[in-house]
């Protein structure tokens, strides 16, 4: 059976983990997304926990409670799965972005009235 060849980088032949088989460039920004993901996904839950209930079912996004959810699960996830190392982390990012994209400006209109 013909041997596996290394991987360039690695000592010992083939990475432990996905991190020690990816260049370091990527690890670093990927590490630097993951930390800023954090404040944001604190963000965004405390945005939904201030704004009122009926503005949710108003801009026709979910209820309150589930973007509470959403945001909170978001946020812990980013917190406790640590880095690029997990995949989670994206998942947590990708919910909270969600909220701050396409949620909080709906809602910050809908309570923001008419512009006329």
């Amino acid at each position: 059976m013909p041997r596996a060849r290394p991987v360039v980088g690695c000592r010992g032949g083939s990475p432990s983990t996905y991190a020690e088989g990816v260049p370091p460039l990527a690890v670093w920004i990927l590490t630097i997304i993951w930390l800023a993901g954090i404040p944001v996904g604190i963000y965004a839950f405390v945005h939904a926990l201030v704004q009122r209930a009926d503005a949710f079912t108003a801009a026709d996004k979910l209820s309150k409670p589930a973007w509470l959810g959403i945001t909170g699960g978001g946020a812990l996830v980013l917190a406790l799965f640590q880095g690029p190392g997990t995949i989670f982390w994206i998942a947590g990012l990708v919910a909270t972005l969600i909220y701050i994209v396409d949620v909080r400006p709906k809602v910050t209109e809908v309570q923001k009235g008419s512009s006329w």
